[in-house]
């Protein structure tokens, strides 16, 4: 004992300096491990949310050109042979036509001169009323299904999250989505007389001072299409032009309801609407249709005569075998690819149907 009692008094400082370091240093190995396993647990996390992220962007990367493809194959043909045919029967041009041909000989120069005046109102009224139509209701179509595609994905991702059930996710009802999508016949079943009235007077006003035998080129051509498009988008008021493609607000709103499933159709249609008067959406337009209306002069370039110029009489018939091809079937339409690969197109609907809700 009196060895140890002299052996910690000489020693204490030394024992208990070396105790509390080594103390400490266990402690700091301890805090320094749990620290480690800390990290590569949160590494392990982030990793998985990585791979995660990636699988959610490359489902809806997916489910996106899905969605693109439906427009295409499914929605757009159905409208695009509606619309079609209401245009070449609001906008008789072949009456015209079969008039001064039998006339041959037989008409005075007033009447053929009435008659030729009314062909070239009708010719171009038809052919900007196609180009805006056909225009219009591929970017509607595109914005309808693009709206609905990603309500039903994030919904049914969202449902699946906390119940194991399909048939207990709260989707958008079948009734309604049909309805959302059938509504973009609204422009053929009820609005094509008066857009045809509005286009036409846009028409007389630009070639009031175009006689028959004044000779169009393919620059003239052009600048004469977009200024009736121009004339026609910028009378009214703004955005004047989507109840053409669109109910009235007020038609479409019942706030008496309160069926869910009617909310959710009421949420999709103005949805719609703000996506339509936005002005991203703007920009899209007015990109599309010039990028059309040269489509549409190159198309009749390849015809005998505009390359070097041609009497507007002449351009007549010209047109009349042009148009058919604007509103043709989509997988021969190339207005309708040229417009689905404008890069500024893409963006927009990718923008879109990303954007969370």
């Amino acid at each position: 004992m009196d060895l140890f009692r002299d052996f910690w008094r000489k020693h204490r400082r030394k024992i208990l300096v070396t105790t509390t370091c080594l103390g400490s240093g266990l402690l700091i190995y301890k805090l320094y491990n749990a620290h480690t396993r800390n990290l590569a647990d949160l590494e392990r996390e982030l990793a998985n949310e990585r791979h995660n992220d990636e699988l959610i962007k490359a489902q809806m990367k997916a489910h996106f050109e899905t969605i693109q493809m439906i427009a295409d194959t499914t929605t757009l043909p159905h409208a695009l042979h509606h619309l079609s045919s209401r245009i070449v029967e609001e906008i008789n041009v072949s009456r015209v036509m079969e008039k001064l041909s039998r006339g041959k000989g037989t008409l005075v120069p007033s009447e053929k001169l009435h008659l030729w005046s009314e062909l070239k109102i009708l010719s171009f009224t038809r052919m900007v009323v196609t180009l805006w139509s056909v225009t219009m209701l591929s970017l509607y179509i595109r914005v309808q299904v693009n709206i609905l595609g990603r309500h039903l994905y994030i919904d049914t991702a969202r449902g699946l999250a906390s119940s194991h059930l399909l048939e207990e996710l709260d989707l958008i009802d079948r009734e309604d989505e049909q309805k959302f999508l059938t509504s973009a016949d609204y422009l053929a079943t009820n609005s094509m007389p008066s857009l045809i009235s509005h286009v036409k007077s846009a028409v007389k006003e630009v070639l009031k001072g175009k006689q028959l035998k004044d000779v169009l080129t393919t620059r003239t051509l052009e600048e004469t299409v977009i200024r009736i498009l121009g004339l026609f988008m910028s009378t009214g008021s703004p955005h004047h032009w989507i109840d053409y493609l669109m109910m009235p607000q007020d038609t479409t709103t019942d706030v008496s309801s309160s069926d869910a499933t009617v909310t959710k159709f009421h949420l999709l249609v103005t949805e719609t609407r703000e996506v339509l008067t936005s002005n991203e959406f703007t920009d899209v337009v007015e990109i599309a249709l010039k990028s059309c209306t040269v489509a549409l002069v190159e198309e009749m370039e390849t015809q005998p005569g505009l390359a070097t110029g041609i009497q507007l009489a002449k351009l007549l018939p010209q047109i009349e075998k042009t148009v058919p091809e604007i509103s043709a079937v989509p997988d021969k339409n190339r207005f309708l690819q040229l417009i689905r690969d404008l890069p500024q197109v893409h963006l927009f609907f990718t923008l879109l149907y990303s954007k969370p809700l």
